[in-house]
């Protein structure tokens, strides 16, 4: 059985192709990224909220810019993805049977753009639905919106229906990677097929052609301003992109102990509280000008100023105000009302007493 699953699973004498491991480990060489670097943003942001408090909320706008660039920067110099010429991959035309082209060539325009799509705008679009998809479910769980709307009804029927898709999507690219292992399918992918290209390993004619290419890149001399600041950008841009590339391949390994270390699933079990330090007493803070004045009531709550309905404390402070009020502050503000302090909405925490 040993022998029958290491020939399954390891690429023929003379086949280019690169074995299951290697395709599945450069697909969660990016997946791991991104977490990483957001946990790292998180411990910044509750360092210094008020200065760093915008990459927190724009995180996933500014981490798709960066995407975008150092996949467009790999993808031109090498005619591959970052994590797939991190392990010595390249990708090639599907049903190309001419003299494969050398890795810096680059890819054909049409297979250039549809790679840099789907490698940088589905991650993208599939992280936005999953946390549109936690939050309509909280919304639901405790009622925000009204009962009879059809708003809740559509939303309702979409929450029923996104587990089913979510299930398809994932059996797609079991049955593709199945498909790759027993030799049926040239991609362990369904983004590749949709780009239409196969990765295949870099020869050694390859890795000379990219050091040459490395070591060789002198512009032409330009004569007109315009083409002076376009060669410009795109030497700033290519910098960039090449600082991004070099850092993360040496610390790649890093970045992963950093994503198995604070994993999603391990902060939705634990549901951490952030390292912030025990507010102090009411009566000696500093009311600013975009701080709620707290009421003299207990039982008010300092948002509505109106009795608390659905009490709900916010684990980063402590106070107590209207469910629906702290739920829509803390949405739109990402913070503590009175201390300031950043709070998300897993941060809630509904307080239920004997009368009610």
């Amino acid at each position: 059985m040993a022998e029958l699953g290491a020939h399954l699973t390891a690429p023929s004498a003379g086949d280019d192709r690169p074995s299951i491991f290697e395709a599945v480990a450069q697909d969660s060489l990016m997946a791991a990224v991104k977490p990483a670097l957001q946990h790292l943003v998180k411990v910044l942001v509750e360092s210094n909220p008020g200065r760093y408090g915008f990459l927190w909320h724009w995180f996933d706008e500014i981490y798709v810019l960066l995407d975008l660039l150092l996949q467009q920067h790999c993808l031109t110099r090498c005619s591959a993805s970052f994590s797939e010429n991190f392990y010595s991959l390249k990708r090639i035309p599907i049903g190309d049977r001419r003299q494969q082209a050398l890795a810096a060539a680059g890819l054909p325009k049409r297979q250039h753009w549809k790679s840099l799509l789907l490698l940088v705008l589905v991650p993208y679009l599939k992280g936005k639905l999953e946390k549109l998809v936690s939050s309509l479910r909280e919304e639901d769980e405790y009622s925000i919106h009204p009962p009879s709307s059809s708003w809740k009804r559509f939303y309702r029927a979409f929450l029923a229906a996104y587990p089913f898709v979510n299930m398809t999507w994932e059996g797609w690219f079991l049955i593709q990677q199945l498909c790759y292992i027993l030799g049926k399918a040239q991609h362990h992918s369904p983004m590749l097929r949709l780009a239409g290209v196969r990765l295949v390993r870099l020869t050694a004619e390859d890795i000379q052609a990219l050091e040459k290419k490395l070591a060789g890149g002198t512009s032409s001399q330009t004569h007109s301003i315009k083409t002076q600041v376009q060669s410009a950008v795109r030497k700033a841009l290519a910098g960039i992109a090449f600082s991004l590339s070099t850092g993360l391949s040496i610390s790649v390994f890093f970045l992963q102990f950093l994503d198995w270390w604070y994993s999603s699933e391990n902060q939705e079990t634990i549901k951490s509280l952030t390292a912030l330090p025990t507010p102090p007493p009411p009566m000696h803070l500093d009311h600013g000008a975009g701080s709620a004045l707290l009421p003299k009531l207990k039982t008010v709550c300092p948002l509505c100023r109106k009795i608390r309905v659905n009490a709900t404390a916010l684990s980063t402070s402590g106070f107590v105000f209207c469910y629906r009020c702290v739920y829509s502050y803390v949405k739109t503000h990402q913070r503590c009302p009175i201390t300031g302090y950043a709070t998300e909405l897993q941060h809630l925490v509904k307080l239920y007493s004997p009368e009610s």
